[in-house]
């Protein structure tokens, strides 16, 4: 009573000082038009004037009238907030639909969920009237002052009347009512009741309100019945319970609320050391969520809780909302459906019991579907997690983000690097033990998902076979901080400490999110133009105004040529094979999609990620618990990323990706993929590189590529032990290549016309069907290097090719003039316009 008493007196003082001054000012104006000479008539005038005044402002305030508590299931229904698919048609959930609550008298309540939510939401409520001079001030005066935004300056008598008010405006005059009301209130009211009414009427998420059907949900038992554990908890939610809901992936937060709110009850002395010490040890067990009337779930919560913390919990509550998402439902229900039927079938036969789906779409940002496990509802895997937005490692599926950042900084998709077991820690040995004296004695010598090493891969082979010693040089090439920072301008929103990872970070060594990481690969997609993840349309209030509509958000952040290169690189199926096999469960028949896997360590994680230029598609499987599967990649996650993107590419037009540039010839030969030697010389008007066979760091400086050869290559901390793998596996390969030096005085101008001779090989003899593959292998027999290679079918031009591998894959029906007999006649251009060609015939069944 004191502290309420002091800061009244205080605030009459400062409002008389303001009438006295306002007073005084508009009493000058007054004297000087009405000739108000005399000090009686000065007198009289303002004291009827402030009668007036006070009786204007007495009528309104007792106009004001306190809502019916007992019709708060109705008001609710009333000002329910729904969330609609994209359509606008399909509601996905409305917040009020089926209310539980259930009122209970203030002697069932239970002492501890009492205290904890005076402690945590008003330590002042025994003390005051209703409101809080000090914290109206505070949130009102000084928050605009410092312009920052301060939290509790609503006391639960006022928190009571804001949450059973109907209407949702943010105004002074509402402000006003509240306050008046909540003085209203505590005099009709004592504060039991009040507290009883709050806890009664207080949301706990879904459809929960009031603390009766909240301990029942959460905890199997009355409120008098909580623990002190279990009262903080139930304390920490009402503040915004989509965010604090024990069953999302926020956790940990309300987690660290429940100790907020016993340290707070601590210092209020409601509890003692010892009882806030054991509170704080307790293990508290919630109830499985039990399944409410809602589609695409995991998606739902993702929105809600964007809602909450934008618009706040009273306006999602009580502001009627209309919220049209992004969500293709359709597509959203394949995805639910073939995460569910294919995590059942991998439980079964690799113990990896749930799954995780993201679609997006590329031009927009928008997402499309999210599926967050096999079964919301089931909680035997803890389906309710949203794993889409949770923190996983997403093995090999990382390694475009580097090669994105290797190509922007001039590498090629020919530059080639040695897939040789190599030591990468300058503190170890090229064998992998640790020099003597060394402090740092953690060798890392990173295998290949088989065991097995190819001595030199261009890096388009390498990111297409997913070969990890490639991938972890490439990695040290271009540095571990600028891989990160192209990951965050990428879409990657975690890997916020960068001195926590090495080299294994290309091969999923950091922790990411599937829908963090499809958008990445969306990026890759639309040309490298970034369109972040959005998951609203539109919103509107009650009375149709519209609060927030989509706007597109894109900007450039990668080259397209770099994108187009990605994409090429992971739609090449030949280039893959040697990994996946010919036929394998990332191929989709008569779309054009680029694809990439990853696998984590004990086959925790298992991804794949793809994308055509109109829709990305994710996938994880896994466990929640992290425990191993019996196989990763493509084998468990592929064949659910296989329907869902071919169910969404299905009504989409068909959209294919556009070529790369061919390679800057001023390009260093050692970036086109000259790996026998940095050096090269022309002969019969073919580029041919001096045998000199090192590694790439003998022959670049990778702080700059562009810069020449490094006066002293061993001045790089891993240029012994990268020189070593080479050396070796030179030692044991070199008889199987050509040794050439360099001719003494030889002018290019005076060497001979040399025409390319083309080969081709593949074609069967027996009929093909008219949409089965026709494959043909060209190669070039005499060396010459080919600009490009054009192919006809019976003189109608089909298609050129302009990088290598020269290998040419098509079916009859995409040819117009097609027949039982047909000529494939192939040409290719060599640098100066020279031409050599072959021709094959191969047969078609109409059958």
């Amino acid at each position: 009573m004191q502290d309420i008493n002091k800061y009244s007196k205080k605030l009459a003082r400062d409002l008389a000082r303001f009438l006295n001054k306002t007073t005084n000012n508009i009493g000058r104006w007054f004297v000087k038009t009405f000739n108000l000479t005399s000090i009686k008539n000065y007198f009289l005038f303002f004291l009827g004037l402030g009668i007036v005044i006070l009786s204007m402002i007495l009528i309104w305030v007792s106009t004001l009238q306190l809502p019916d508590f007992k019709a708060f299931n109705d008001r609710k229904v009333q000002s329910s907030t729904k969330i609609y698919d994209r359509t606008g048609e399909i509601i996905l959930y409305d917040v009020h639909q089926d209310i539980k609550r259930t009122i209970i008298p203030y002697e069932d309540m239970g002492v501890n969920i009492k205290n904890a939510t005076v402690a945590i939401e008003d330590s002042e409520f025994y003390n005051h009237k209703g409101i809080r001079i000090n914290a109206i001030i505070r949130s009102t005066v000084w928050a605009k002052l410092t312009g920052r935004k301060i939290a509790g300056g609503s006391t639960i008598t006022q928190q009571l009347i804001k949450n059973t008010l109907l209407t949702q405006e943010r105004t002074i005059t509402r402000k006003v009512k509240e306050w008046i009301l909540a003085i209203k209130l505590e005099k009709m009211l004592s504060k039991d009741e009040i507290l009883a009414l709050y806890l009664n009427e207080a949301p706990y998420g879904g459809n929960l309100y009031g603390i009766e059907e909240a301990s029942k949900a959460f905890f199997g038992k009355g409120p008098a019945e909580l623990t002190l554990a279990e009262s903080a908890y139930m304390a920490a939610i009402p503040n915004a319970p989509t965010r604090y809901s024990p069953y999302g992936k926020n956790k940990k937060d309300l987690d660290t609320r429940k100790n907020i709110v016993l340290n707070r009850m601590l210092e209020l002395q409601f509890i003692n050391p010892d009882e806030h010490k054991k509170a704080r040890e307790e293990v508290v067990v919630f109830l499985p969520y039990q399944p409410a009337n809602i589609a695409a779930p995991h998606f739902v919560f993702f929105i809600k809780e964007y809602l909450e913390n934008k618009y706040e919990t009273e306006i999602l509550d009580k502001g009627g909302l209309k919220v049209v998402t992004t969500i293709d439902y359709e597509l959203q229900k394949k995805a639910e459906e073939s995460a569910f039927k294919h995590a059942k079938e991998n439980e079964k036969n690799w113990k990896g019991e749930n799954a995780s789906v993201v679609a997006i779409d590329p031009k927009t940002g928008q997402i499309l579907a999210m599926v967050g496990s096999r079964d919301y509802f089931d909680k035997t895997i803890d389906g309710n997690f949203n794993v889409a937005t949770a923190l996983r490692q997403p093995g090999s599926s990382f390694k475009p983000i580097v090669y994105a950042l290797a190509f922007k900084e001039g590498y090629t998709a020919d530059t080639v690097l040695f897939d040789t077991k190599t030591e990468f820690n300058s503190s170890c040995s090229p064998l992998g033990r640790p020099l003597p004296n060394s402090r740092n004695a953690d060798c890392y010598m990173p295998n290949n998902y088989d065991n097995a090493f190819r001595g030199p891969m261009t890096l388009k082979n390498a990111l297409a076979q997913s070969i990890n010693v490639v991938a972890v040089k490439l990695s040290y090439l271009v540095g571990i901080k600028d891989s990160i920072k192209m990951a965050h301008d990428l879409g990657v929103s975690s890997l916020n400490d960068p001195d926590r990872y090495g080299l294994s970070l290309v091969i999923g060594g950091g922790e990411t999110t599937l829908l963090d990481m499809t958008s990445v690969y969306s990026v890759f997609a639309n040309d490298g133009i970034r369109n972040p993840y959005q998951g609203i349309l539109s919103v509107e209030d009650a009375n149709g105004v519209v609060l927030e509509k989509f706007k597109e958000n894109s900007y450039q952040v990668l080259d397209s040529n770099i994108t187009r290169t990605l994409s090429d690189i992971l739609s090449d199926n030949i280039a893959r094979t040697p990994t996946f096999g010919a036929n394998s469960i990332l191929i989709v028949p008569g779309k054009d999609v680029a694809v990439k896997t990853g696998t984590t360590n004990s086959n925790r994680d298992a991804w794949t990620i793809g994308y055509s230029p109109n829709l990305a598609v994710g996938v994880w499987v896994g466990n929640n618990d992290n425990t191993p599967m019996g196989k990763g990649g493509a084998a468990l996650a592929g064949p659910i990323w296989n329907e869902v993107i071919s169910f969404g590419l299905r009504d989409r037009p068909l959209e294919n990706f556009e070529e790369p540039d061919i390679i800057d010839p001023s390009t260093p030969p050692i970036l086109r993929g000259f790996w026998q030697g940095g050096e090269t010389f022309f002969e019969n008007g073919v580029e041919q590189s001096i045998t000199n066979v090192h590694t790439i760091l003998y022959w670049i400086d990778k702080n700059n590529p562009f810069g020449g050869k490094p006066s002293n290559p061993g001045n790089d901390p891993l240029y012994e032990n990268w020189e070593y793998g080479v050396q070796k596996w030179w030692e044991i390969n070199r008889f199987n290549y050509k040794n050439n030096n360099k001719p003494i005085d030889y002018d290019l101008n005076q060497g001979e016309v040399v025409l390319p001779i083309l080969t081709a090989s593949g074609i069967k003899t027996t009929p093909y069907l008219k949409n089965e593959d026709v494959v043909s292998f060209i190669q070039i027999t005499n060396g010459v290097i080919l600009k490009k290679v054009d192919v006809f079918v019976n003189d109608t031009y089909l298609t050129s090719i302009k990088i290598l591998p020269h290998n040419l894959t098509f079916t009859p029906a995409e040819v117009d003039n097609i027949s039982g007999e047909n000529t494939l006649r192939i040409i290719g251009y060599d640098q100066r316009g020279n031409s050599g060609e072959v021709t094959q015939t191969f047969l078609v069944s109409d059958i």
